[in-house]
């Protein structure tokens, strides 16, 4: 009886001790930090592929048939002008030229002929000397004589510009590529032989294209006043070489196709560049950013609260009751660590920068600072568009 009085004794100071302890409390909410979006002016900035082209080129062929005797430029320097870059053997040419004004002077003999008979006859005519036929006769003849003297002077000229042809020059002024032909080739005016090639390159063209999506887009964000863009020609361009340097100089778009290349879905654009110390080369690969205008109302948000997936780009907000949200959004292009963003975020939004790891959609999360600040770097167009 003792024993089980005792039992149930120590049975109840058992539950007592276990009711007299706390439950466990749930673990806080996790701290994330936020920045919150506000909208500025941003520069439209696109980035696509281009390749450098000459702005001029001009391929040197023969005009005439001949021997090269000699080369007369250093290849791959830069030829001004009228610059004679290779002779042909002239001697043939020269004969042809002595052949045709001989020619010409024979003509002329015969032409002088007929005019004095002509002029003899006019008198003899009136006194019934000689026939009205013989008359006629004399001034078709001297008609044929001019003829024969005008093509004779043709032939001359033909003759004295194939002569100087025979001294190759430089039809623009540039860059002379390698010879195609050596001393003592034999070149020919019916094939047109290709002797070498002059590239203009100051200043120089940068030819890229864009896809008729984006084209698309861009016309339709113009018409409605979310993108403000200028004329073309004040359109500036800047380059990043293949080494990820800048280029110095800033160029200018100076056309754009109205046609779409059935082949690769896109539109051609060309913008023109100073190239004063020669550094861009025609062929070389280059990245074009285009300002391609304002967007007066755009929204920053930092590269790192971003998560890109093939599926598209997302990022995660803080709704008004501290719970966190998953929200698609759409993206341009990177500025300074921060993306530009098109659709999906609104002025205002609480977007998640740090603590990422840490939350997941519908979970409440604390607010680890009150404190304002830029949440992304100035653009040329102002100050970045969200706060944190």
């Amino acid at each position: 009886m003792y024993f089980r009085t005792f039992s149930i004794a120590l049975f109840t100071c058992t539950v007592l001790a276990a009711c007299s302890e706390q439950a466990p409390s749930a673990p806080p909410p996790p701290e994330v930090t936020i920045v919150v979006a506000q909208s500025s002016a941003i520069d439209n900035v696109n980035e696509v592929p281009g390749r450098v082209q000459a702005i001029r080129t001009a391929q040197v062929r023969a005009r005439v048939d001949g021997i090269v005797q000699r080369r007369l430029y250093v290849e791959g320097s830069d030829v001004k002008q009228g610059q004679p870059l290779f002779q042909i053997d002239p001697r043939e040419l020269r004969a042809d030229l002595h052949a045709a004004e001989a020619a010409l002077v024979r003509a002329e003999a015969t032409e002088a002929n007929t005019a004095q008979d002509v002029e003899r006859y006019k008198g003899l005519i009136k006194d019934g000397v000689i026939s009205q036929q013989a008359y006629d006769t004399a001034v078709n003849n001297l008609r044929s004589a001019q003829a024969d003297v005008a093509q004779a002077r043709a032939q001359v000229e033909h003759a004295r510009l194939s002569l100087g042809y025979a001294t190759v020059t430089a039809p623009i002024a540039g860059r002379a590529r390698r010879a195609e032909v050596t001393e003592g080739a034999l070149v020919s005016e019916s094939s047109a032989t290709l002797l070498t090639t002059i590239e203009q390159l100051n200043p120089i063209f940068v030819n890229f294209s864009q896809s008729s999506s984006d084209l698309l887009s861009l016309r339709r964000e113009i018409s409605a006043g979310t993108l403000k863009v200028p004329a073309l020609a004040k359109v500036a361009v800047s380059l990043v070489l293949e080494d990820g340097s800048k280029y110095p100089h800033i160029g200018h778009m100076n056309f754009q196709d109205l046609s779409i290349d059935a082949a690769t879905g896109t539109a051609a654009m060309r913008a023109e560049f100073p190239n004063p110390d020669q550094d861009l080369l025609p062929g070389q690969f280059v990245r074009a950013e285009i300002s391609a205008g304002v967007r007066p109302n755009g929204i920053l948000i930092p590269q790192r609260a971003v998560k890109l997936t093939q599926q598209g780009a997302s990022v995660m907000i803080v709704d008004s009751n501290n719970v966190v949200v998953s929200r698609d959004i759409k993206v341009g292009t990177l500025h300074a660590g921060a993306w530009v963003v098109l659709e999906g975020i609104q002025t205002g939004d609480r977007v998640i920068v740090d603590g990422l790891q840490k939350v997941q959609p519908g979970s409440p999360v604390s607010i680890a600072s009150s404190e304002q600040k830029n949440a992304a770097t100035s653009t040329p167009a102002g100050s970045a568009g969200a706060t944190r």
